[in-house]
């Protein structure tokens, strides 16, 4: 089991920062021990509420205003926290009904409903926490201090209130929404391929680590979201094997078929396939950990409805198309991540898997291309977008880029009248020249 704490770690670090759970309820916890918490000092040191104004509470020793300030503030929170989720729930609805159900999880993302949540629920925590000390017997004492901060709480929470509607009434544009998922995305590129593209180096072999022997069969399906290379790396030096992965992160494996194979022939003890099996978070869902091909499916997804007949929004796909061509030249300036892993130097370990620039490219055009053959306006913009690329591109891949664009043409030829064809070639031209 230690063997795994760090993926488990990285997996509890990615829900922190991308779920309705930990957030939010690490907030709520934390302010109800602190309602519970100040209010035990307070009585235990008096002193404490003798600065809080007469004018709020005329008897310190009177505990029923306490508990019916604290009661009616935990009471109304609460009804202020169903209205919340309410309005949450019907933005997730209608976001996933419009665009796309895979941009949930940019929603489940975003901090400012994590802290919403989280601010709401901990008033009523904090009220719940410290309504115990307001007592009549066996002396009466009343939490002042404890008291006037939940009410200095419940201002906040009035305030914050505001703010998340509007919030929300922004973040369910598309523009946003793209936006968001396009940074998140960038975001994962620099994560992942940290160093600037080197002219000079080269480039990666299209052919993995010839390794064959024994195989690691998987053995709960799902997809790859999470790939521990440097665990991967030591598991090969551990067992003396050479390791080849056989499906990238964010492609789907059934239970049963072959995760890794090994340089070494013979059958594996169970013990040493699962750590292989380890190093490996599958899941039933793709996440943005280390899939930046996600990011791109979600943006495409938006795209392709948004042109569908039964929407026909051409504006919103060429934002998604500006947003896509964004990602990419991002992925084309930096380096990839390395196919063939070595530890020491020269001594391969470990073969992986990573998208590449082509594979990325169609994700993110392909479809957009085929199903934009009768729009002039999206057509164009793809073209302008495979120009913008190719500016900033590497060599190799310019080549690919215009016969992009020559299958742009050539899808538009035909649908579109001769008038726009001219546009649809000018620009093509333009591609072609850069």
């Amino acid at each position: 089991m230690h063997k795994r704490l760090p993926l488990l770690f990285r997996q509890l670090m990615y829900n922190l920062r991308g779920g309705f759970l930990v957030r939010p309820l690490s907030i709520a916890l934390t302010l109800g021990c602190a309602g519970a918490v100040l209010s035990w000092l307070e009585e235990t040191t008096p002193a404490l509420s003798q600065w809080v104004p007469g004018v709020i509470f005329p008897s310190h020793a009177d505990p029923q205003i306490a508990q019916i300030i604290l009661g009616g503030i935990a009471a109304s929170i609460m009804t202020v926290v169903s209205i919340v989720f309410a309005i949450l729930l019907m933005t997730l609805t209608l976001a996933s009904m419009q665009f796309s159900p895979r941009i949930i999880v940019s929603f489940t993302r975003d901090r400012v409903t994590q802290w919403t949540l989280g601010i709401f629920l901990g008033t009523f925590l904090y009220c719940m926490g410290a309504l115990p000390a307001a007592r009549s017997l066996p002396r009466p004492f009343a939490p002042v201090a404890t008291v006037l901060g939940a009410m200095l709480l419940a201002i906040a929470c009035v305030g914050w209130l505001l703010f998340f509607i509007h919030h929300i009434s922004q973040a369910i544009g598309v523009n946003q929404i793209v936006d968001r998922i396009a940074s998140e995305t960038e975001a994962v590129i620099d994560e992942m391929m940290p160093r600037p593209h080197s002219p000079d180096r080269l480039s990666h072999p299209d052919a993995g680590l010839e390794a064959s022997g024994a195989v690691v069969l998987n053995a709960c399906s799902g997809y790859i979201r999470f790939l521990d290379t440097k665990r991967l790396i030591a598991l090969a030096k551990s067992y003396h094997v050479r390791i080849r992965v056989l499906r990238r992160v964010g492609q789907f494996v059934p239970a049963g078929v072959p995760l890794v194979v090994l340089s070494k022939a013979g059958n594996l003890s169970e013990d040493a396939a699962a750590d292989f099996r380890g190093t490996f978070d599958l899941g039933p869902s793709r996440t943005l950990q280390q899939d930046v091909e996600f990011g791109v499916l979600q943006i495409v997804d938006i795209a392709l409805k948004a042109i569908s007949p039964a929407v026909n929004d051409p504006t919103t796909a060429i934002s998604c198309v500006d947003q896509l061509s964004r990602i990419l030249i991002r992925f084309a300036s930096r380096e990839q991540p390395e196919f063939l892993l070595y530890d020491p130097p020269g001594v391969v370990r470990v073969s992986v898997k990573w998208i590449d620039f082509e594979r990325l490219l169609d994700s993110a055009f392909e479809q957009i291309r085929m199903y934009s053959k009768g729009d002039v306006a999206v057509s164009l913009r793809l073209l302008r977008a495979l120009g913008d690329i190719a500016i900033g591109a590497p060599a190799r891949h310019r080549g690919v880029l215009v016969e992009v664009g020559r299958r742009v043409v050539a899808g538009c030829g035909e649908r579109l009248a001769e008038e726009e064809m001219r546009r649809v070639r000018s620009r093509l031209a333009e591609l072609e020249g850069v």
